[in-house]
C-alpha cells in the first residue's frame, strides 16, 4: 500500500491537528463493518442513540458520564458514585490509550514513531466517527485526566488535540502503559473497543493477566509503534548522540547485535505471538508504514 502525500506541513517530527484532521478521508474510505457481532463477547450493538425512558442497570460512574444520572441510592449504600444507565443507551465506545514512554520519541524512517502513534490514534478516532461510536482517549498519568467520551466530529477532534499534545514530546509525568491500563479498566463497558498505540517494550512490562480481564467483554487492538532501524540495525558502528554525551555500538560484533535483538526484536516477537492467545488483535506499525494499514484489524475476527 502506497503511503498518502503527506500534507506540507507534517515534518514527522511533531505531529500537528491539521495532519490529524486530513486523515479522516483514510479513515472514511474503508466500509465499516456490519453492526451487531465485533467477535468479543458482551451485548450485540444496537443503533439506537441516546438515553431511552427504561432503567437498565447502574454501574460506577465514568467521567463523562450525566451528572443528572447518578444513582444517588448506590451511591450512598456503596460510598462510590454510580450512574443509572438506560435501555436505549447502546452506543460504543472507542477508547484510545496512548503510551508515551520516551522510547517512542525516535524514528530514522519517514517520521517518528510518536508521529506514527499520534496518526494510528487520529485513524482510531475518525473510524469510530463513522462508526457511530463515542471517543476518549487516556495516556498514563496520574494526574491528567481522560479525554471524556464524546460522539461525533467534536468528540474525534477533543482526541486530536490530546494525541498532538502527547506526542510533541515526552510527557513529564508519564506513570506508564500499566498505570494507562488501569485507567482504562475502569472506563471500559461491556462491548467497547480499546486502540491500544504503544513501544513493545512498554508492552512487555504489562503483566499477562491483565489481558484476559480487558478482553473478556471487549474488543482489544495494539499497536507496536517500531522503526527500521531497531529491527535491522546496519552492521558497522553506529553513533549515537544525546543532549548528555556520545555512545558509539559496534554493531558489527555478534555479540552486540544479539544484545540489540533482545532489546528490540524480542519485545515484538513475545507480544505478536503470545497477545493473540489472550484475544488481542496486534498489528505491528513500522514508522514508515501507511498509518491506515492497520485498519483490517476492525473487521470480524480471524480465524486461527
Amino acid at each position: 500500500m502506497k503511503e498518502a502525500a503527506q500534507p506540507p506541513h507534517a515534518d514527522g517530527i511533531t505531529p500537528t491537528l491539521a495532519e490529524l484532521v486530513a486523515l479522516r478521508a483514510s479513515a472514511l474510505g474503508r466500509r465499516p463493518p456490519k453492526r451487531g457481532r465485533h467477535g468479543v463477547s458482551g451485548h450485540a450493538l444496537s443503533p439506537l442513540r441516546g438515553r431511552g425512558m427504561e432503567y437498565a442497570e447502574s454501574r460506577e460512574y465514568a467521567i463523562g458520564d450525566d451528572a443528572r444520572h447518578i444513582d444517588w441510592r448506590l451511591t450512598a449504600r456503596s460510598g462510590k458514585p454510580h450512574t443509572k444507565l438506560f435501555q436505549a443507551e447502546r452506543e460504543r465506545l472507542t477508547l484510545i490509550v496512548a503510551d508515551t514512554a520516551p522510547s517512542l520519541y525516535f524514528g530514522t524512517r519517514v517520521r517518528f514513531k510518536s508521529v506514527q502513534a499520534a496518526r494510528a490514534g487520529a485513524i482510531a478516532a475518525w473510524a469510530a466517527v463513522r462508526d457511530g461510536d463515542r471517543i476518549a482517549a487516556l495516556r498514563g498519568s496520574i494526574k491528567e485526566a481522560p479525554v471524556p467520551p464524546a460522539a461525533g466530529p467534536r468528540g474525534a477532534l477533543r482526541v486530536l488535540d490530546a494525541l498532538v499534545r502527547w506526542y510533541s514530546q515526552p510527557p513529564a509525568d508519564d506513570a506508564g502503559l500499566t498505570i494507562a491500563l488501569d485507567h482504562a479498566r475502569r472506563l471500559l463497558r461491556p462491548g467497547s473497543r480499546l486502540v491500544l498505540l504503544a513501544d513493545p517494550a512498554s508492552v512487555a512490562e504489562v503483566p499477562p493477566q491483565r489481558w484476559p480481564a480487558l478482553t473478556m467483554h471487549n474488543e482489544v487492538i495494539v499497536l507496536l509503534l517500531s522503526d527500521p532501524l531497531e529491527r535491522d540495525p546496519p552492521q558497522a558502528a553506529l553513533p549515537f548522540q544525546s543532549a548528555e554525551h556520545r555512545l558509539e555500538l559496534d554493531l558489527a560484533t555478534t555479540a552486540q547485535r544479539q544484545r540489540w535483538r533482545n532489546e528490540f526484536l524480542g519485545p515484538i516477537e513475545a507480544a505478536l505471538a503470545q497477545l493473540p492467545a489472550r484475544g488481542v488483535r496486534v498489528q505491528l506499525m513500522s514508522s514508515e508504514a501507511p498509518s491506515e494499514s492497520w485498519l483490517p484489524l476492525l473487521g470480524p475476527a480471524r480465524a486461527a
